[in-house]
Order: structure tokens, then C-alpha cells, then sequence
């Protein structure tokens, strides 16, 4: 029964790590910033990952009540950190573009952008708009491309995406233990300094007792009561 039990749990881990796979590794959102705005944002990313990052600024037109693409004299600047907040990109781009990194060290990563435009008269009580689409893992992959250039038949080429979405799959679930690792590090951590400080405070304790007995001892007997 036991065996069963864990069975269906490793089943149930399983599918939920699954799930997360499929509706974590892309993403598509868009913001807005000022004048001297960074936006950061975390992401979460296996050992030797690859991330693919696609933005489009927009800045809003007062005149036509709108956001207009492709403003000329507005860039943008990425910066991409590690965990150990090693810079593993930091580079200029303009109104639109794309980037691409590959984690080697798994956990945080930080992704920040912000304008790099030095005609500041364009943001003259303006706002910028932009569309971010990040992918991670084999949703970085242009498959038609692939199949293109290596001659895949849509069997083949099947194959090929599942064995890439199994690979990935296999870097979250040793991320999954390197993240339990460091969570079980980090509770026996906890847990000698609280024993080290019971065990201090107790002989602090004791420490002060005995000081107390031989005062008293003292006392008492300096009045002749014992």
C-alpha cells in the first residue's frame, strides 16, 4: 500500500511538473515606463537553459492619442544577471530587437530594461510601452527551420520536439532537486543555530544560577546565618 501511495505521488509530482513546464517556459506580457524607469524582472531557469527574449517599444503620441512604433532615436538596453549577479548581457538595442542567453548556473535570473534614448525631448511628459515576449527552453527553437535545413519528414520532426520537450523536462526536475537541496541545507542550517543558541541560552542559564547560589552562600554567610 505504502508503495502504491508513493507511486501515485512521484505520478502526481510528475504531472504537475509537467504542467508547470508547458505553461512556464513562455511568456508574453507588456508594460509601461518612464523617462529613467528599470524594469527587472525574475525568471526562474535550469542549468544550461537557453532564453530567447523579443521586445517592441512604443512611445505614446499626444497628438494622435496613441502609441507609435518605431519612434526614431529611441533604444532600448538589456541586462540580464545571474544568480550571483554576474552580468551575462548587457547591450543596446534599438525600438525593437531580440536577445538570447543560456543560463549556466541554475536558479534567479534578473532580466532588466530600460531606454537608452538620449533625445529626451521625446519623453516630454510621454511614456513608453513596451511588448515583451521571453521563451525558454525548446520554445526557443524554430522547428519549420529545423525540419527545413536537416530534411525532417512531420514524424521525424515530431519526434525531434518531443525528445527536446522530454530534455527540458529533465532540467526542471534536477532543478526541482537542486531547489529541495538548498531548501534542506538551509532548514539543518537553521536548525543547529537554534539548537547552539538553546544550548547557550541554557548554560547562561546554569551560569547564572550558580552565580546566584554562591551570592546567596556568600551572603548568608556574612550575616552568620549559616
Amino acid at each position: 500500500i505504502d508503495l502504491a501511495r508513493m507511486n501515485s505521488w512521484q505520478d502526481f509530482r510528475l504531472s504537475v511538473l509537467i504542467l508547470f513546464v508547458f505553461f512556464h517556459l513562455s511568456g508574453a506580457i507588456y508594460f509601461h515606463v518612464g523617462e529613467k524607469e528599470k524594469k527587472c524582472f525574475i525568471e526562474e531557469l535550469p542549468e544550461d537553459t537557453m532564453v530567447t527574449g523579443k521586445y517592441k517599444a512604443q512611445l505614446w503620441d499626444k497628438r494622435s492619442n496613441q502609441y507609435l512604433d518605431s519612434t526614431p532615436g529611441m533604444g532600448m538596453h538589456v541586462e540580464i544577471k545571474d544568480p550571483e549577479s554576474k552580468v551575462l548581457l548587457s547591450k543596446s538595442y534599438g525600438s525593437e530587437g531580440a536577445f538570447t542567453f543560456t543560463s549556466h548556473t541554475p536558479g534567479e535570473h534578473q532580466i532588466c530594461i530600460h531606454s537608452n534614448s538620449t533625445k529626451w525631448s521625446l519623453f516630454a511628459g510621454g511614456r513608453i510601452r513596451v511588448h515583451l515576449d521571453i521563451q525558454v527552453g525548446e520554445h526557443t527553437n524554430d522547428y519549420s527551420q529545423i525540419a527545413a535545413k536537416d530534411k525532417l519528414t512531420e514524424l521525424q520532426l515530431r519526434v525531434r520536439q518531443l525528445l527536446d520537450q522530454v530534455q527540458q523536462i529533465q532540467k526542471e526536475q534536477n532543478y526541482q532537486r537542486y531547489r529541495e537541496e538548498r531548501f534542506r541545507q538551509t532548514s539543518e542550517n537553521t536548525n543547529a543555530r537554534v539548537l547552539w543558541w538553546s544550548l547557550a541560552q541554557s548554560g547562561v542559564l546554569v551560569i547564572a544560577g550558580i552565580w546566584q547560589m554562591r551570592h546567596l552562600k556568600g551572603f548568608f554567610e556574612a550575616k552568620k546565618l549559616v
